[in-house]
């Protein structure tokens, strides 16, 4: 037996909202992988990619107010809307520490980031984890793993990345959500995870260039 074999199986539903397509992979209203694309293809090309290889799956057929709630719920967090929460991962596609990695990140609201300590510190696990966790983010949009950097404010690890177009790809979408936030602040129902203004993150990358010098996850 494969290590993937025998997880339940997701229906993929896909749905326009906002301009935009989004792909969300649900077992009974828990979320396995969502996507966005600029085209059903994209969307449908990248939620395939999100789910392991070898998990059942079937396309959603007929009407699903989970499915519409959903992608009106990722477009308003493509818009820069304020996190989507009360959503449940299925626990055999999320065990721990993932699924506790993946709801902190998805706290994360617009115009702050933590650092991946921060996040390995809040969910009982290693740095170096969380790196691997945001690497192969599954649920994108709703968990911004663009807004988790390295300790020092480093640009770092999106996508794997430690240099190149991803990391400018990471700067833009921060300096898209600059708020103007001036202080460090806790949020609240996180178990004590403190998030910081990605001017912050900013202003490192301006002075040092888009990887923010050596990275530090810790």
């Amino acid at each position: 037996m494969t290590k993937n074999e025998g997880l339940p199986p997701v229906r993929l539903w896909f749905r326009e909202s906002g301009g935009a397509w989004y792909g969300i992979a649900e077992n009974g209203g828990r979320l396995a992988a969502a996507s966005s694309g600029r085209t059903k293809e994209e969307a449908k090309r990248i939620l395939a990619s999100c789910l392991p290889e070898g998990a059942p799956r079937a396309d959603g057929v007929g009407p699903s107010d989970f499915a519409d709630d959903a992608a009106r719920r990722l477009a308003a967090l493509e818009a820069g809307g304020e996190p989507y929460g009360g959503f449940e991962l299925s626990p055999e596609y999320y065990p721990e520490p993932a699924a506790s990695v993946y709801r902190l990140a998805s706290a994360l609201p617009p115009g702050y980031a933590a650092s991946y300590g921060a996040l390995a510190r809040a969910s009982g696990t290693i740095a170096r984890e969380v790196g691997r966790l945001m690497a192969g983010n599954p649920l994108y949009p709703m968990v911004p793993c663009h807004r988790v950097v390295g300790s020092d404010y480093a640009l770092v690890g999106y996508r794997g990345a430690t240099s190149g177009p991803d990391l400018r790809d990471k700067l833009e979408r921060l300096r898209s959500e600059a708020r103007g936030f001036r202080e460090e602040v806790e949020l609240p129902g996180t178990g004590g995870l403190r998030v910081f203004p990605v001017e912050w993150v900013l202003a490192k990358a301006d002075r040092e260039g888009d990887g923010g010098g050596q990275p530090e996850l810790w």
